[in-house]
This record gives C-alpha cells, sequence and structure tokens, in this order.
C-alpha cells in the first residue's frame, strides 16, 4: 500500500491499523440499525438541517430536515407494524427515485423487516420473480408505475397488502394516510450488525435475477471505503449530495442515498430522466457538491459544451464505478469541469475492493485504482494462488471481508460458488501494477456488464425463446465505445418466420416489455444454426471472441 491515512482520522473511518494481512481492519460494531445510524442520530443532533430534497417536474422543490424525515419515517414504522410487519418479514419498494422510498426503508429498518427492492425499470417477468420469490407480503408502490400490474394481482400470491403513493383502488392503502398514524411510543426494534435488513436482486450469467441479502452492518462496511470514494470530503455541513442511478441498486441506494444521511448531509433528488444537460441544470439550480455518476453518464456529460462555463456549479467530487471508467473521461472531470473524479470497484455481493481517492494518491488514467483500506484484495490463478505483479488472473479478496453480502436468498448452493480457497471471488479479470494499482481486463463468464448494468444472458435468451418466431437464441455482450458492451441477440428463427426489420423491433419490444428496459438487445443478428461445444451448447465464448474480432477490426 502506498499512501498513509493520518491516525487522527481512523475512528472517524471505522478504520484501525492491524497486523494481519492488511494495514487497516474495517471495525464492525456489534450492533446496527440503517435507519438509527442515519437520520434517526442526526435528526437529534441537526434536527433543522435539509435531509431530503424533492424537485417536481416544475422545479418546485419540496425540503424534509432530518427531524421532519425521523418523523413521518417513525409514523410509517407504526403503520406498517399494525399490518403485521415484524422483523424478518419482506416489505418490497417500487417507487422510484421519490422521498417514499427512503421513508419505506428507514421505517422498515425500524422494525427488523427486510426491505426487497423493486426497479420500476422491471417488466412483468421480472417484477413477479423478485416479489414471488422473496415472499413478500406488502408492497410499497407508486400509482403511475403499478397501473399496468393491477388487474394482474394474482400472479403475485404472496402479497396480501399493496400501499400506494397517489390514487388507489379497491383494497390498496393511501401511502399518505399511513404517515398520519399517532406514532405513540414507538420503540425501535433493535438489530445486530449481522440481522437481515436489505434484499436485494441482481443478474447473474446464469438464469434468473438472484437475490442476495445484506445485514445492517452493510452501511458500516462501506464507510471508510465511500469516504475515500468522496475524496474525505465529509465535513461540509452544507453539501449536496444527488445520483440519477436507481436506488433499487447498490449504487443509489447504499453508495448514495443512505451513506449520504450516514455523513449527515442532504440528498437532492428528482424522477427526471437522465439527461446530460439537464444534469448540470439540476446540479447548478440544487447546488450539489457530490455525486455519483456511472461512466457511461459521465461519457454522455463530457459531450456537453462547456459546462463549467455555461452552469455555476458548486460541484467538487464525482465518484463512479459500475463499469471501467475511461482515461479521457477521467481527464475531462479532472481538467475541463474542474473536479475530483474517483472511482471505485466491487460487487454487489462484496463491495469497495479497489478504488481512488485523489486527497491520498494520484488516480492513473485507466486504472481501476489500489486497494482500499481493510481490503485484502488481490490477483490468483484459477487454483487460488497468488499471482505476481503483472500478470493476468481473477480479483479476489479474503473469505472475511466485511462488505460481503450474507448470502443469496433461498440459494446456499451459490452462495458457496462464490469462494475459492480463502477468497471470495468475482469473476473480473485483472492485474496489479508494481505500485499497487489495479488495471481491468475483463470478465471469466458470460456476465454483460452494460452502462453500468448487469444484465445475465440466460434470462435474455429465456425471453427470446417465448416469442413465437424464435427457435434458438444466444446472448453475448458486444463491444461499445459508449456502454462498454451492448447486450447482442444471435437469432435462429422458427419454421415459417423471415428475418426483417420489423421482426428485430419486435423482438426487442418483447424482451423491454418482458424483462426490463435495460436488458433489451440492441443489436440483433440472424443465423441459421449456431456451433455447439463438445457438450452440445450453444458456444457463446467463440461468438463472444468474433464479436470482439469484428469490433476491434473496424
Amino acid at each position: 500500500m502506498a499512501y498513509v491515512i493520518d491516525p487522527a482520522k481512523l475512528a472517524s473511518l471505522n478504520l484501525r491499523q492491524s497486523d494481519g494481512p492488511t494495514p487497516y481492519e474495517i471495525v464492525m460494531p456489534e450492533g446496527a440499525n440503517m435507519a438509527a445510524d442515519t437520520v434517526a442520530r442526526h435528526a437529534e443532533k441537526f434536527p433543522d438541517r435539509p435531509a431530503m430534497v424533492f424537485e417536481d417536474a416544475d422545479h418546485n422543490a419540496k425540503i424534509w430536515s432530518f427531524a421532519e424525515l425521523e418523523r413521518d419515517a417513525t409514523c410509517l414504522a407504526v403503520a406498517l407494524a399494525n399490518l403485521g410487519v415484524g422483523k424478518g418479514d419482506r416489505v418490497a419498494i417500487h417507487t422510484g427515485l421519490r422521498p417514499e422510498t427512503g421513508l419505506a426503508h428507514l421505517a422498515i429498518y425500524k422494525l427488523g423487516a427486510i426491505a426487497v427492492t423493486l426497479s420500476q425499470l422491471y417488466g412483468p417477468d421480472t417484477l413477479a420473480h423478485v416479489l414471488n420469490h422473496s415472499e413478500a407480503e406488502i408492497m410499497i408502490t407508486q400509482d403511475a408505475a403499478w397501473e399496468r400490474y393491477r388487474a394482474d394481482i394474482g400472479a403475485f400470491p404472496t402479497l396480501r397488502q399493496v400501499i400506494v403513493v397517489g390514487a388507489t383502488t379497491g383494497d390498496e392503502l393511501a401511502f399518505d394516510d399511513l404517515l398520519a398514524v399517532d406514532p405513540g411510543e414507538f420503540t425501535p426494534t433493535p438489530t445486530s450488525s449481522d440481522d437481515l435488513a436489505l434484499l436485494m436482486y441482481t443478474s447473474g450469467s446464469t438464469g434468473m435475477p438472484k437475490g442476495m441479502l445484506h445485514g445492517h452492518r452493510i452501511l458500516q462496511s462501506y464507510i471508510p471505503s465511500l469516504s475515500f470514494a468522496f475524496n474525505l470530503d465529509r465535513d461540509d455541513p452544507d453539501a449536496v449530495f444527488w445520483s440519477p442511478a436507481d436506488w433499487a441498486w447498490v449504487g443509489g441506494l447504499l453508495d448514495m442515498l443512505l451513506i449520504s444521511w450516514a455523513f449527515g448531509h442532504t440528498v437532492a433528488t428528482s424522477e427526471h430522466r437522465f439527461d446530460a444537460a439537464w444534469s448540470f441544470e439540476f446540479m447548478a439550480r440544487r447546488g450539489v457538491t457530490h455525486t455519483f455518476l456511472t461512466p457511461t453518464a459521465l461519457k454522455r456529460m463530457a459531450q456537453v459544451p462547456v459546462p463549467a462555463d455555461r452552469w455555476g456549479l458548486k460541484l467538487r467530487v464525482i465518484c463512479t464505478g459500475g463499469e471501467p471508467l475511461p482515461g479521457e473521461v477521467l481527464r475531462w472531470a479532472e481538467e475541463d469541469l474542474g473536479v475530483v473524479c474517483n472511482e471505485f470497484y466491487g460487487l454487489t455481493e462484496v463491495n469497495h475492493l479497489i478504488g481512488n481517492c485523489k486527497a491520498l494518491f494520484e488516480p492513473r488514467q485507466g486504472s481501476m485504482g489500489m486497494a482500499y483500506p481493510g481490503h485484502a484484495t488481490t490477483v490468483v490463478d484459477a487454483e487460488g494462488n497468488p499471482l505476481p505483479n503483472g500478470e493476468v488472473g481473477e480479483i479476489v479478496t479474503r473469505d472475511d471481508d466485511v462488505t460481503q453480502f450474507l448470502g443469496y436468498w433461498k440459494d446456499p448452493g451459490k452462495t458457496a460458488d462464490l469462494r475459492l480457497g480463502p477468497w471470495l471471488r468475482t469473476g473480473d479479470l485483472g492485474l496489479r501494477d508494481d505500485d499497487g494499482y489495479f488495471w481491468y481486463r475483463g470478465r471469466i463468464d458470460d456476465l454483460i456488464k452494460s452502462a453500468g448494468y448487469r444484465i445475465g444472458p440466460a434470462e435474455v435468451e429465456d425471453c427470446l425463446v417465448r416469442h413465437a418466431a424464435v427457435a434458438e437464441a444466444a446472448v453475448v455482450g458486444s463491444p461499445d465505445a459508449d456502454r462498454g458492451a451492448v447486450v447482442k441477440a444471435f437469432i435462429r428463427l422458427a419454421a415459417g418466420h423471415q428475418a426483417t426489420d420489423e421482426l428485430t423491433v419486435e423482438l426487442q419490444n418483447h424482451v423491454k416489455s418482458k424483462l426490463a428496459a435495460y436488458k433489451y438487445p440492441r443489436e440483433v443478428e440472424y443465423v441459421d444454426k449456431f456451433e455447439l461445444t463438445s457438450s452440445g451448447k450453444i458456444n457463446r465464448k467463440e461468438l463472444r471472441r468474433l464479436e470482439v474480432e469484428r469490433k476491434g477490426s473496424g
């Protein structure tokens, strides 16, 4: 490790010096609760400080102080308890980048229940899979997002109550009515660091999205690495954090919303769909100082002419992750925009293994950064043996890493597959140089990383073959300068169907409507037959190789 942390700052960073495998270790408390450790704590220290600013389509803003947010979260917790929600029960959240999402998380954590995150980008197949697989009994949703599913409520047999932000029908409950419940003498349910708190679904290389369980300690374990990612710039009481990243996923929820509240800072949000020019306007209007943006978002923002001159930005720090950051985008952020841009790397399963912190060391264009304190990140061969610097292997960390999840929901076998001897696997290839910087070299498996999203080829293939025109399908990631990779589908048509532009659009829309808009194949190629492996499977590896060769050659 080529940097030293001020010993006086270690305690505030949840770190202490260690004689173990790394110079520092992350300190984990015995008790933790993600409501108590965020808004509740700061509501006592500075009750009037703004905690949430929500801007509507007309630029009108509604502001909640920490005390107001804590009050509403407590009312909601009491209302959920009156509905029978208790420790370990799953409550699904389907409300997007709105204040109700934050309130729902806080209320659920107060009860020791488990928050199940649902993206509004999900189509009916993915939504049904997550709701049914998690066995969620309560769902908090939004009228515009829920409208398309109301007629098919029978597809979600475990649901016994739907709570709606906006207009309700039938037996649905209005979210605002629950905030009017008298909190009385409510006492939060005590939770330990390893008590279940969060169930998030993310795609793997096979099958439908897997449910990953996190305990209340996850936020405590993120405090050091996110302090570094935000460049140790945590002490400004007027700081404002914002991200367009979906709060249903780790980047938006833990890396932005909850960590901002853990630091005691204001979160600005809007339902406006991401647009580069609008993002600059929003940040200027709301005085945003810190943001999390994916490299794909940054690439698009870098195409806006002279943003630093056009808008009076207060932006100081960008942290980014989810896919490799191109060196030119780092240069643009630092030189043209005049801000610090720190990249970090990890998985939802085990996170923040590597990253940058310009306050401690200089980022290098194209590099992932160095191993963050408390993470014994290294590179190993197929047998788990550490490799010398400069050699490509799988990026791993020790199997006692405190940012690791508690396991896959209902799938202990899949959880065990993540281990390789004393290591936790990432499935990503890379190398470490002699100065300690890591460099990304691609995936081991078939998982597609596109614009920060993880997309499993199997679920897209399964969706495609359910279309009458498709006999067989193979899906791979195809290199793309803007998104890193895009989903490409190779299709063998069923008898009686012809390859046409109209059919391509129909198949794309089929995936958009059934799975999610971000999972559709942006490229479709029709084939007469597939090359098979020795075991009789479609040879995806060869298709990927040909795509890299084709794109690379021009």
